[in-house]
Parts: C-alpha cells; structure tokens; sequence
C-alpha cells in the first residue's frame, strides 16, 4: 500500500518483481507467481537497532524469505553493520525459522560502485547468515554502481548504463494514486537483482520445502553460472575448481538448475565453526608502512576435534586494526590452497582516523577447499590518501564454517554432469505456498 511519495513505490516494484500475479495483463509476470507476498515499511520514521530486529524476526514460522534491499550508506566512507537485537534476530531466524529449517534472507549487496565502495563494509551482505546479491547489466558485463567484495555469492541482472542497458520491469504504483503508473522498465540497481534472487529461491523451497538455510546456500554456489559473466575480468578458479569473482560471487543465478538441484538435495552435514586462535601481534603491533606486511597462520582445520572443517563453507577474518586514513588499506587472505581473495578494497573517500575493531570480513571463494595448511593475511597500504601515519595491525584470527565430511549429496549423481545433460523445459510442482517478506529501504 505504497504512498505517493516517490520513495514508496520501491518496495511494490521489488514484490512485483516476485510474485507479480500470472496473466495479469499489466506487467508481466512474477518469477514466483505462486508466492504471497507482505512488506514492512521501515523508512517512515527513524531506524533504529530495535526497528530493524522486528523487521528480521517478523512471523519467522509464517515467512520463508526475507528480502532485503537496504543497507548503511553506500558512501565509500561507512562501515556499520547490524546491531546487537539485529543479530539476534539473523541467529533465531537461522536457528528456528521455518519450524527450525531456518530463514533465508536474501541481501542486496549495495550501489556504492561510483565512490568505490566495498560491501564487505556492510556488515548486513558480509554475514554467514545472507545471501548476499550482486547484479549484472544485460550484456554480462559490470553495472557502475556494483561494489566489489568477497562477500557476494551469486549475481542476477539489473540495469546498466542508461540508454544503453535496459533496466528491470515491474510493478509501480497503486493505479488508486497513479493510474498511469501502474508499470514500470525503469526499476534498476542491486534493488532489483535481490527480489530476482528471493523469487528463485521461492521457486527451490517450492520444490522442496525441506531445505533448510545451508542447503540454499549451496545450491546457489553450486548452480551458479559464470560463463554469461566471463567477459569481464578477474575470475579465479579456487581449490576446489570453482570459478568465483569479487564483482559477480559464483555467477549467474540459474533457476531451473536450483529447483532441478532442490528436487534432488540431501540435507547437508550440521554445520562445524573452527575458530583458530587468536594472533596479538607484539605490544607495539605490527606496523604497516607505505607498502605491504604479511603474517601466517597455520591451520590445522581443528583436526581431531568435535568441530573439525574439512570442506569450507565460509570463512571469516576477523581483524581489529589502526589505519589512518582507514581508506588506503587493502587487505587479502590467502588460502593453503593458493586461492587469493581480497577482504577489503581501498576506498578513496574513507578519510577517517576510524579503527577496524574486531570486524570480521567475510570470504565464500574458499567454498569447498580443505582448510588445512598455512594461511597469509597480505595488509597494503596502498596510499591513494596523502598520509603519513603507518598503519598497525593489532590481531587476527581466521573462523572457518564448514562440514567435516563431504556436504553435496543428492539423490542422482554425479549431479554436475547430470545438470548438464537434463537441461529441458523448466517444470514445478507447487507443494507449499511460499511466503516472502519485503523490507525496504533504498540501495
């Protein structure tokens, strides 16, 4: 029930996007027509901690998926994540949603391309917890507004450069307040590519309601497609030869592969969190001049414990250190396996005397590799910002999430090579009526 604010209309363009009703004759139609859809306005008074854990935590039994197209300020100069009842709510939701499959919510990772921006300052797109978006203009190539990190996962289409690139058609506005505005090609940003992602995932519960919020995860990265993405640079393949980007995550989302994976899925192993210890550098800790300074860790995947990762899922590196300005550091961990993965990007308009206190920068381009064997944390100062300050890393610890035995397990294998060679016509039984919830807000 949007108003006629100008702001409004953004959340009924992300819905319509979903669950735009089948043959309506206006706008086409919803990639998850058969979902039902609610919304929950939070930009019309202040935002707070409180506001946005009962946004997260809103009827988690009644709500599948929760899908978000809001963030802090895509400003190049931010970092801020969710608070304390915030993250409560991603816990309980991950925990107990879904009659205890868990929530899924799916993140928009941001717009902050123009001020080079990075989303693995968004501590809401650089969680365990979010499926983390990204978006691709209709040629595959890179939009300008794009943020690159280790964060994202997956990638849908969105807009691209106008006039050239054609942005996403949805739904607009309430024919009661502008009846000539009921549709809308204008819909753009990593707004739009979310609710693309939110609908296929309402398409792979619809297939199998019994997935929980891992599973997802995976059928995401494993059906992933780079090839339409691979015109632009900087694909690497990691040690379990998976192709990822820091622009696009694992590729291309692919809905008739995930719901093809999803009729097939075996619940994966419980999920194992090996934290290694704590590294304090020396009192005076580790000084990072013009140039770069790195540091080992040898990881033994805790081998022989009850929460051993043999297979990586995510991993955090979780880092408290001075920087002035924060903006000219780059940082990028290395795995036993040789696969690098660039945990922070410099950022130009970041000036700040701000200290990075315990952040814990999120990387899924290990996905699959075996964690055992010496790990590099590379810290640059980059000094794209006149400085004179050096910069000192205080300590770091690596957090690895993962399983202990192999997580992929289907009903037909080997599942790659079945993909593809049974690519026919997209079929899908509706088994449940999926419920997916919109929280709004402008990225």
């Amino acid at each position: 029930m949007p108003r006629d604010n100008e702001d409004n209309k953004h959340g009924t363009r992300c819905a319509g996007e979903v669950a735009a009703a089948a043959y309506n004759k206006y706008c086409g139609v919803g990639v998850a027509y058969n979902a039902s859809i609610g919304g929950v306005r939070m930009l019309d008074g202040s935002v707070n901690d409180a506001i946005e854990a009962r946004a997260l935590s809103l009827n988690p039994d009644h709500i599948d998926i929760y899908s978000a197209s809001w963030g802090p300020e895509d400003d190049g100069k931010t970092v801020d994540g969710p608070g304390p009842l915030a993250l409560r709510a991603f816990i309980n939701g991950i925990n107990k949603g879904r009659g205890g499959k868990g929530s899924i919510f799916v993140w928009a990772s941001g717009n902050g391309g123009r001020h080079v921006d990075s989303c693995n300052c968004d501590g809401y797109t650089n969680s365990i917890y979010t499926l983390s978006i990204s978006s691709a203009t209709q040629a595959g190539l890179k939009p300008w507004y794009l943020e690159e990190c280790s964060s994202t996962i997956a990638t849908t289409y969105s807009s691209g450069t106008l006039g050239r690139d054609k942005s996403v058609a949805s739904v607009d506005m309430d024919p009661k307040l502008r009846p000539e505005r009921i549709c809308t090609t204008q819909h753009t940003g990593t707004s739009a590519s979310a609710p693309l992602a939110a609908g296929m995932v309402a398409l792979a519960l619809e297939a199998n309601p019994n997935l929980t919020w891992r599973d997802v995860q995976h059928i995401v990265v494993m059906s992933a497609e780079s090839k339409p993405l691979e015109k632009e640079t900087g694909w690497t393949t990691n040690g379990a030869n998976r192709k990822v980007s820091h622009k696009f995550g694992f590729g291309l989302m692919d809905g008739e592969a995930m719901v093809t994976l999803a009729e097939r899925w075996v619940t994966v192993p419980p999920q194992m969190v090996c934290r290694t210890a704590e590294i304090i550098e020396e009192s005076f800790g580790r000084s990072v001049d013009s140039g770069q300074v790195t540091v080992t860790m040898n990881v033994t995947g805790c081998s022989g414990e009850a929460r051993e990762v043999r297979y990586v899922e995510q991993v955090q590196c979780v880092v408290s250190l001075t920087m002035v300005p924060r903006g000219n550091l780059r940082l990028v961990l290395t795995s036993a396996q040789g696969t690098q993965s660039t945990l922070l990007y410099e950022r130009p308009r970041d000036t700040l005397s701000s200290n990075f206190e315990d952040w814990p920068f999120l990387s899924v381009h290990f996905w699959g590799e075996d964690p055992v064997g010496v790990w590099t944390l590379t810290l640059i100062n980059t000094g794209i910002i006149a400085s004179r300050h050096p910069g000192v890393l205080h300590k770091w610890q690596l957090v690895f999430y993962g399983t202990d035995v192999s997580p992929v397990n289907t009903r037909s294998a080997p599942m790659r090579s079945w993909l593809h060679h049974h690519r026919k016509g997209f079929q899908s039984v509706v088994r449940k009526k999926l419920y997916v919830v919109f929280i709004f807000a402008l990225k």
